[in-house]
This record gives structure tokens, sequence and C-alpha cells, in this order.
């Protein structure tokens, strides 16, 4: 039977509101602690090839596929997909389940991680050592996953704060919340990053960190694992297969520029990545000047460049240290809080979809239970946990989630339905090169990760952790939310999608 959506929805007031929003989703925490590093270990100035090449065959054209779908169906990634077909209705609650019950729990907390050392900015607490402070004293980190010790007091209050902050944007709605919000977090985010960047590139030893991380070394081209790294590294930065693009698309009036929209959240947010870049090795670069050490011994990826390297280079900043500190960790407060609201309204919309609660009752149910979720990352434990549920999510359900979607769209309702959609809706046309990258070039790229990730965890079990730990933290949080998300699929809706004419 066809499925209605004949609740009023919501539009955003502002095109540039929906921009906002949308460039604020892409735009998180991985764009500041990984890209960067990616780009050094890959090659410098030379990976932006395979970078810009991925965003151009995966990242616009699956941008487009989303922004596409959720303009045409008005309604979040579980109502577009039952829309198609009842049958593929699970997918789209596999999507905002593994995401909101998985993703958003382990990035609020880091998200507390860094409001935390906003505040130890002040008097620079992590000391001489900022290692030793940052896993034995901040976190108190316990010896394995199954270790789970003690709650961090001080990452549950600023864990609170997430929550709060994020129920009360998201409970104020898509124009009076969300839009608000997002002119506000944006242009402050790219004012603090500026301001980063430019200070940064003025420090002593500044050049010898952007040659590290710009000089181009084509060598590297030949290397399939550079490939893979960029065409990975674009497919999470942009938010894809989280049910966020489809959710905010539905809020969009009829006419629309998909496809401008689509090329600029996706050219916006890569090349924020690349300028923030700038910013973490030119640090790097005088960090590895005072201390006379080469840089790939001061260079470190992902939480350790956030937590550990730069904490050591802003205490041996000249002046200002205090100031430059509040300024990089209030970016990275910024970055996730654009990120984590967009996990939980494109959650509230499904439900919203589906049962029609009211978007009160949804977001403070959602965000109670988000909290107590979150609970266990804040343990002693807690940074094995995100390690080991962050690793599965982003290289098994995002990709087997991406996968399913072009299979869903280019063989089951046919791309070119949707493109005659888009291409009615906006000014800018797309040819049948876009039907071919859905239906084949993407699903090719996918299942390339996905076997590479399997190879590489048959290799070895990730990180060195135990097997146990790998299967019952990874793979079975996935297991679960798939079956929760068919259970979800098997109710009726209260008004039965119907593709809107």
């Amino acid at each position: 039977m066809p499925i209605q959506l004949a609740h009023h929805r919501p539009q955003w007031k502002t095109h540039i509101g929906f921009l906002l929003a949308a460039v604020g989703s892409a735009i998180g925490l991985g764009n500041i602690w990984r890209f960067p590093y990616l780009c050094y270990k890959n090659g410098g100035g030379a990976f932006l090839i395979p970078y810009f090449v991925a965003l151009l065959v995966v990242g616009i054209p699956l941008m487009i596929l989303e922004i596409g779908l959720g303009h045409k169906m008005r309604g979040s990634a579980p109502a577009s997909y039952a829309t198609i077909d009842k049958r593929w209705e699970w997918v789209g609650w596999w999507q905002l389940l593994f995401v909101m019950f998985g993703i958003m729990f382990y990035y609020s907390v880091i998200i507390s991680w860094c409001i935390n050392y906003f505040f130890f900015s002040f008097n620079l607490s992590w000391g001489d050592n900022p290692d030793t402070f940052f896993f034995s004293e901040f976190l108190m980190k316990s010896n394995s996953p199954f270790e789970i010790g003690d709650v961090r007091t001080p990452i549950l209050f600023a864990l609170a704060a997430v929550w709060f902050l994020s129920w009360f944007i998201v409970f104020l709605g898509v124009e009076k919340g969300l839009e608000r919000a997002n002119k506000f977090f944006m242009p402050l985010l790219f004012i603090l990053v500026g301001i980063i960047v430019l200070w940064s590139v003025r420090l002593e030893g500044a050049g010898a960190g952007l040659a590290v991380y710009l000089h181009p070394d084509f060598h590297r081209l030949k290397d399939v694992g550079v490939w893979i790294d960029a065409f990975s590294q674009i497919f999470f930065t942009l938010s894809l297969a989280f049910g966020i693009m489809i959710a905010y698309a539905s809020y969009l009036p009829r006419k629309s520029e998909i496809v401008r929209d689509s090329v600029a959240i996706s050219v916006i947010n890569c090349i924020f990545s690349v300028f923030v870049g700038l910013g973490v090795f030119a640090v790097l670069g005088y960090m590895s000047n005072k201390t006379s050490q080469p840089i790939d011994q001061v260079v470190t990826k992902g939480i350790g460049l956030a937590f550990v390297a730069f904490p050591k280079a802003i205490s041996l900043l000249p002046s200002f240290a205090s100031l430059f500190g509040m300024l990089f960790f209030g970016s990275l407060v910024v970055a996730g809080l654009s990120s984590g609201i967009s996990i939980i309204e494109a959650f509230t919309s499904g439900i919203m979809d589906k049962f029609h609660y009211s978007r009160g009752a949804i977001v403070s149910v959602l965000c109670t239970v988000g909290f107590g979720g979150s609970i266990i990352f804040t343990t002693q434990g807690g940074l094995f946990w995100v390690d080991i549920v962050d690793h599965f999510i982003n290289h098994y359900g995002l990709v087997l989630a991406g996968l399913l979607e072009c299979v869903i769209i280019g063989w089951v309702y046919k791309t070119k339905r949707l493109r005659d959609h888009i291409d009615h809706a906006s000014s800018t046309k797309i040819s049948s090169w876009w039907d071919y990258a859905v239906k084949l070039v993407i699903p090719a790229v996918l299942i390339l990760l996905l076997v590479n990730s399997i190879i590489e965890e048959f290799r070895a079990p990730y990180e060195g952790y135990p097997v146990l730990s790998l299967v019952l933290l990874g793979r079975d949080w996935l297991l679960i939310t798939l079956f929760v998300a068919v259970l979800i699929s098997m109710r009726n809706w209260k008004l039965t999608p119907e593709e809107p004419s």
C-alpha cells in the first residue's frame, strides 16, 4: 500500500539556512583531525589528486542522489525508501539507528572532551606532558575494553551540556532551531578556523610544516592504498548514508537547486578540510622547530593530534597560548555540535513521519536515552569503546548502507526517474553519466572499500584488540541495530507513503 505523509512538513525559511545546515552536518571533527594526517601520510599535495577525483566520482553524485531523493519523496530516509518499496524501508531505519545509537553516542562524548579542553586552555592544565595528562589523568584509561572502570565526572557533566544543547536546538524545530543555530555556528566556525590558520602560518617554523603537508610525492599515486584512503575519506566526510541529507532535503521548497547545492556542499566541505590542514601543519612545524624534532615525530592522527600534539604545541607558543587553545577547542566544539544536531534531527524526522508523535516528545525521549547510552563512553574503558564502535560503523555500516542506497535507486527505483525529477526541480541539469555513477561506479568503489576492510580485519585484529571485544562492540552493535530496524519497518504507518506527484 502506498505511504502518505499527510502531516505538516516544515521548510527552511531561507536557502542559505539549508546550505549552512547541510555544510554544518558535513563538516565535523574528522575534517580537522583526520584529513590533514591523511594528506601528509599519502603523498602531501599529490593526495589532493585522488581526493578531488573521489569528490567528482563518488561524493557529488551520491550527494545529488540523497538530496534529490529527499526532495522528491518529501520524507525522511525510512519514508523515502518505503515510498519506493515497503520492503526497503528497513534500510532507512538501519541508517538512522546505527548513526543515532552508535555514532552520536560516542561523538557526543568526544565533543564533551573538547568542552573540557576548552576550559583547560585557560591555564594550560595539561602541563608539560599532554600525553600523560590526557590518557592517565583526564581519561584515566583502563587496560582493556572489558575493564570499564568508573565514570569520569568532568566528562559526564560536559556530556550533559552537549545533550541539553542538542535537545534545545532540535526541539525548536527546523526554522527556529536548526536553521538559526547553523546561521550562528557555521560563520563562527569559519571565523575561528580562519583566525587559527592566519595565526599559525606566521609562527616560526610554520613553513617547514606546510612544506611537509603539501609537498607532492607523485610516486605515491601508484599505491592503491592512497586511492582507497581518498575515496574512503570523501565518503565519510560528507555525511553520506547517514540519512541526514535526505531529511534535510525534504524540508526544501518544490523548486530547488538540487545539483548546485550538492556541488556547493561537497566542495565547501573539501576546501575547508584542505584549509584547516594549513593551520594544523603550520602549528606542527612550529612545534618541530621548537623541540628540534622532525615532523614525522610530532605529527599524529586522530584523537592524538587533537588532545596530545596540539596541546603540546599550544604550550610552546610565545604569547597568547591560552587564547589559541580556546580558539582551537572552541572550533572543535562548534564543528561537533553542528554535526550532532543533524543526526538527532534525521532520526526525529523518521519517527515523526511514521508514527506522527510530536517533535517535542520525540526529541525529549531521544536525547534522554542518548545521554544515558553515552555514559558508557565516559568510563575509564570508554576510549576503547569509542575506537571499536567507530571503526565498525564507519568501515562496515556506512559502506553497506551506501551500497544498498545505490542498489535501491539505481536498480529498483531506476535512476532516470529520480534524474527527471531533479532536472525538473533545478535549473542545472544532470546528464546520463550520473545514472552510470550511481548504478555501477559508486557500488564498485564501495565494494572495494568493503573488501579491503575485510581483508585487513582478517590479516590482524583491529588495533590488536581482543577478538571478543571486536565481535561484541563492533559486529554485534551493527547486527542489533539491523534487527531493530527490521522490527520497526514491520510496524504499520499511521498514515499510509505514496510518491508525490
